[in-house]
C-alpha cells in the first residue's frame, strides 16, 4: 500500500514538473530529436560520392547548418502564408456565398441562408481584435522555440564526441565503460534509424501532397504540404487532420463540393499509399508501439504540452521502447508495449 502511494505521488509529481516546465523541457527534447535524424542523416551521407569523404564532424557540421537554415526558412513560411490565408479568405466571400445558395436551393429554403446571413451569424459575433494579440504571442513564443532548437541541437552535436569519455569515467572503469558504449550505440543506432526513417517518410508525403495541391491549382501548396508533412508525426489523428485543412480551403477557393471530394480522395490515396504501402517496408520493426499504447500517449502528452506535445508524442514513446528493449531488465515492459511482441 505504501509503495503504490509513492508511486502515485511521485507520477503527480512528475507531471506537475512536466507541465510547469514546458517552457523549458520542449525545444530540449525537440532538438534531442532533432540531433538523432541529423546525426544519422550524417553516417548516411558516407555513402555519397564526395561528400562521404568528407570527416564526419564536417558531414554533421554541413548538416546542421542546412538544418537550421531549413528552420529559418519554416518560420517564414509560416509567419507569411498565415497572413495571405487571413487576407485570402475574405475573397472567398462570393464562393461561400455562391456554395450556401445551391446547397440551400437543393434543400428547397432558398429564403433563409445566405452567406450574410451566416456570416452576421457566426464571424460578425465573433471580436477578432481579442484573438489577434495571443495569435501574435504564440508566433513568437514558435519562433523563440525554435531559436531554441537550434541552439541546444548545436551543443549537443559538439558534445558527442567526448560523450564516450565521459561514459567510461562515470562507469568506473574500461570494461563496464565498453558495455555501457555497446549498449548506448545499439540505442543511439535503433532510435536514430526510427526517427530519420520516419522524417522521410513525412518529407515523401509531404512532396507528394505538394504535387497533388499544385496540380488542382489549390493556394499555398506549399504551406499545406509542409503542415501535412509535420502532421503526420501524429498517427491516425494528423493526418486527418493534415487532409482537413487544404479540403476546406479548396471549398472556400472554389466554392464547389465537387473540387472538395476530389481533393479531398486525392490527399487521402496518398496518406493510405504512404502509410499503409511505404511506411510498413521501410519501418520494418522499428515502429511497433500498441495502437493502445499510441493513443494513451497521444492523449498524456497533448494534455500536458498541447499541439506540440501531440507531435513528439509518438517519437518519445518509440525511442522509450527502443531504450527499454535495449536493456534486459526492462526488455518485458517493452514487450508489452509493442503491438507484435517482437522489438
Amino acid at each position: 500500500m505504501r509503495n503504490a502511494t509513492y508511486a502515485t505521488a511521485l507520477s503527480l509529481m512528475l507531471g506537475w514538473l512536466l507541465w510547469i516546465g514546458q517552457a523549458v523541457l520542449l525545444p530540449v527534447i525537440a532538438a534531442a530529436i532533432s540531433v538523432y535524424i541529423l546525426s544519422t542523416a550524417a553516417a548516411s551521407m558516407q555513402a555519397l560520392p564526395v561528400i562521404g569523404r568528407l570527416p564526419l564532424w564536417a558531414r554533421q557540421t554541413a548538416i546542421l547548418i542546412v538544418f537550421a537554415i531549413l528552420v529559418v526558412l519554416l518560420f517564414i513560411l509560416v509567419i507569411n502564408n498565415l497572413a495571405q490565408v487571413t487576407t485570402a479568405l475574405q475573397s472567398y466571400e462570393s464562393n461561400l456565398d455562391a456554395l450556401v445558395t445551391r446547397s440551400a436551393s437543393l434543400l428547397g429554403i432558398e429564403d433563409e441562408p445566405t452567406w450574410e446571413n451566416l456570416r452576421r451569424a457566426t464571424l460578425d459575433q465573433t471580436d477578432v481584435r481579442s484573438w489577434l494579440a495571443p495569435a501574435l504571442l504564440s508566433l513568437r513564443g514558435f519562433g523563440a522555440t525554435l531559436f531554441l532548437v537550434v541552439l541546444y541541437a548545436s551543443f549537443f552535436m559538439a558534445e558527442r564526441g567526448a560523450m564516450a569519455q565521459k561514459v567510461v569515467i562515470a562507469t568506473g572503469g574500461e570494461e563496464a565503460g565498453r558495455r555501457a558504449l555497446s549498449l548506448l550505440a545499439r540505442i543511439n543506432d535503433r532510435i536514430g534509424r526510427y526517427l530519420f526513417v520516419k522524417t522521410v517518410l513525412n518529407v515523401i508525403l509531404g512532396v507528394i501532397s505538394f504535387g497533388i495541391l499544385l496540380l488542382l491549382g489549390i493556394e499555398f501548396a506549399l504551406f499545406w504540404a509542409v503542415l501535412i508533412a509535420f502532421l503526420n508525426y501524429i498517427p491516425y489523428i494528423g493526418s486527418l487532420v493534415g487532409v482537413i485543412f487544404p479540403v476546406l480551403l479548396s471549398l472556400a477557393q472554389f466554392g464547389t463540393l465537387s473540387m472538395a471530394g476530389v481533393v479531398l480522395a486525392c490527399l487521402t490515396v496518398a496518406q493510405v499509399f504512404v502509410g499503409a504501402y511505404l511506411e510498413p517496408r521501410m519501418m520494418g520493426r522499428e515502429f511497433n508501439l500498441s495502437p493502445f499504447v499510441v493513443l494513451l500517449a497521444l492523449a498524456f502528452w497533448s494534455t500536458l504540452w498541447g499541439l506540440p506535445g501531440a507531435l513528439l508524442a509518438v517519437p518519445m514513446t518509440a525511442s522509450l521502447v527502443l531504450v527499454l528493449s535495449e536493456i534486459k531488465s526492462t526488455r518485458p515492459i517493452a514487450v508489452m508495449l509493442s503491438a507484435s511482441g517482437r522489438v
